[in-house]
Order: C-alpha cells, then sequence, then structure tokens
C-alpha cells in the first residue's frame, strides 16, 4: 500500500475527490458526504451559489452571470481555491466544528494509480486548506479492493476495475499491493459524449446536459446486448431550427456507438493480463473481475465483458462508494495485514 495501515488508523477523515462526486467519510460517523463534485459561482462577485446536487441541477440553465464549474477533473483536482470551496460546503458547519476541535486533524485522500507528484501534490493542499496537519494518499484501486470486501492482502491474484466518469483503471493485486496496472482514458462521460455525437450526427438532435444517463437507463439490464428494447423515444432539440423535437432512436445504433469507447477498455484488460504473472492468471480464472465504480452500473457492460474475455465478471454490492468505504475501514482499524515473520536460521 502507499502508506501503512497504521498512518491510516491515525487519520480522522478520508476524502475521495472523484470528477462525478465527492464522498466524505468521518472516523467513527460513516459516510457524511456523498454530492456530485459541482459548484455554482457568481463571476460578478465570486461569490460561491450551490454546491453539489443543486449546482448540477443548475447546468445549462443559468444566466450568464453564474458559470456552473467542476474543480475535480479526471480524479485530479485542477482548481484547488474552488474545491476547497466546494468541501466547506458539503461538510457543513457543525462537521467543520467538531474538526477544528482535533488540535492534529489527519485526512485519507484517494489518487489515481499513475497520479503524477503535481496531481498528488494539489489533492494535499485542498485538504491541508481544510485544517489537515497531515494528508496519506492512498491508490485509488486498493482503496477500491478493501470497499469491496476483496482479500488484498492474501497472496492470492484479484483483479479490480475502477470504472470512473473520466477514466478506468484495471489491476492485478497481491499481497496488498499492485503487481499490474493500467489507466484507460475512457469512462462514462466518454460514453456519454459517445451517445450525444451518434445522435447529432444521424438524427440531428442536441440532447439537454442531463438526458444521456436516462438514454443508457432506457436500455434496460441487458443494454449492451441484442436482448434489448427496439427502440427509445429521446426529447431534444434540432439542431438546424433549435425547436424542441423528439424522435424514435434505434438502440442497436446506440449499442454500436458505445461500443467504440469500450473497445479501449477491452484492450486495457488485455494488456494487464499480459504483463500479469502466469500463476497469477490462473487464479484469475476462477475468481475474475470485480467491477467497481458508478460507471460499472452501466446496462449490460459485465455481460460484454464476460463474453469478451471469458472469465467470471461481479459488479460489487455498491461499487459507486467502494473507494471511500475501503478508506474508511482503514480508518476503523478493521483491515489486518497478514504478518510476515522473517525465518530464524
Amino acid at each position: 500500500m502507499t502508506v501503512s495501515l497504521e498512518q491510516l488508523r491515525r487519520c480522522h477523515i478520508a476524502v475521495d475527490l472523484g470528477a462525478a462526486r465527492t464522498r466524505v467519510y468521518v472516523k467513527g460517523a460513516g459516510l457524511v458526504v456523498d454530492e456530485p463534485s459541482v459548484a455554482a459561482v457568481n463571476i460578478r462577485t465570486g461569490a460561491l451559489i450551490a454546491v453539489g446536487s443543486f449546482a448540477e441541477r443548475m447546468t445549462g440553465r443559468t444566466p450568464d452571470y453564474i458559470r456552473v464549474v467542476r474543480p475535480v477533473s479526471g480524479g485530479t483536482v485542477v482548481d484547488i481555491e474552488m474545491a476547497q470551496r466546494m468541501l466547506r460546503h458539503l461538510l457543513g458547519e457543525k462537521l467543520r466544528r467538531a474538526l477544528r476541535r482535533k488540535p492534529r486533524l489527519r485526512a485519507a485522500a484517494c489518487t489515481p494509480h499513475d497520479a503524477d507528484p503535481l496531481a498528488q501534490r494539489a489533492a494535499v493542499e485542498t485538504l491541508v486548506g481544510l485544517g489537515a496537519r497531515r494528508v496519506e494518499l492512498v491508490d485509488t484501486l486498493i482503496a477500491a479492493a478493501v470497499g469491496c470486501g476483496l482479500p488484498v492482502e492474501q497472496p492470492t491474484a484479484t483483479m479490480i476495475m475502477v470504472c470512473g466518469a473520466a477514466a478506468t483503471q484495471i489491476a492485478v493485486l497481491s499481497l496488498g499491493s499492485i503487481v499490474t496496472a493500467e489507466r484507460v482514458g475512457v469512462g462514462g462521460d466518454a460514453v456519454d459524449h459517445a451517445i450525444v455525437q451518434h445522435l447529432r450526427h444521424q438524427h440531428e438532435l442536441m440532447l439537454p446536459s442531463q438526458a444521456v444517463r436516462p438514454l443508457q437507463l432506457a436500455l434496460h439490464g441487458n443494454g449492451l446486448t441484442e436482448h434489448g428494447p427496439a427502440s427509445t423515444l429521446i426529447h431534444g432539440r434540432d439542431v438546424a431550427t433549435g425547436l424542441a423535437r423528439s424522435v424514435h432512436v434505434d438502440t442497436a445504433a446506440v449499442r454500436d456507438a458505445i461500443h467504440t469507447p469500450l473497445t479501449a477498455v477491452l484492450d486495457g484488460i488485455g494488456k494487464v493480463l499480459r504483463d500479469c504473472p502466469p500463476d497469477l492468471v490462473a487464479d484469475l480464472t476462477d475468481r475474475g473481475i470485480m467491477m467497481v465504480g458508478g460507471s460499472a452500473l452501466l446496462p449490460g457492460l459485465d455481460q460484454m465483458l464476460r463474453v469478451a474475455t471469458g472469465m467470471p465478471v461481479h459488479i460489487a454490492e455498491r461499487p459507486d462508494v467502494c473507494a471511500v468505504l475501503g478508506l474508511g475501514a482503514m480508518l476503523e482499524g478493521k483491515i489486518a495485514p497478514m504478518v510476515l515473520d522473517p525465518l530464524s536460521e
């Protein structure tokens, strides 16, 4: 792991700053914040108007002087000051007062597997601005594996795929460390973009900013298979006239559009398996792949991966909050490391 479990047990809060949602776990209180990573700002005065779900509902509906921003992109904090302001409002005054009473507040944060030093520094500075005296960084892959109950500390292979909004991370874990990992720049946002472009080019229809997720849900449980619905009624705006228009979209064509970005995910899985030692690959034949992250709930994605790889594919019980719950379990001391006693001669 990035840091020892003993250091994590001294932390008081755990933060998962994702491109889509921000989650905060407080030791002894559990998950206290689970809101979209969105803030609305008055650009004339600099005042923060709304954060979280309310700010997300304002997307595409604001006048010129209000801007809806996302301070986190691809798991990396791109606007430290705005991320701090957003976190302060999400935590609330009561919880902030409780945290200020701790003389040496320690925090833990998730970082992507291949985060560069600048991205790690941005995560540390964000939490230091909230009053943390020390910040421990934990790899998102390990935190998510702990959160979904995988035996990461055992000498057996476990494969995890974190399906985020901006990227997908794939790794094979053993003995509490990452054996091999790959980050693919395709996530839920790329799937949304593929659907938007398909509707724009094929049907000359522009979707509202929040209409893509309902389209994916309309594909039902077999969304990426041929057993889904034949067509779906979509409401949007005509590209040429600007008037409201509704069209029946062939879901088979939508599935083809979705398959294109997901091919990169399959290539990433193949690269991880090729770089993995043969003994660990043999373990994965029975254990399969564990999917976590909000985009893991894309209808039919697990079935598509099962057919493409020939391996069992499982979705975690609560895939969207596995990373922060894994950090919380480490803070609470629920994870016991496997002790390796040196052999005496």
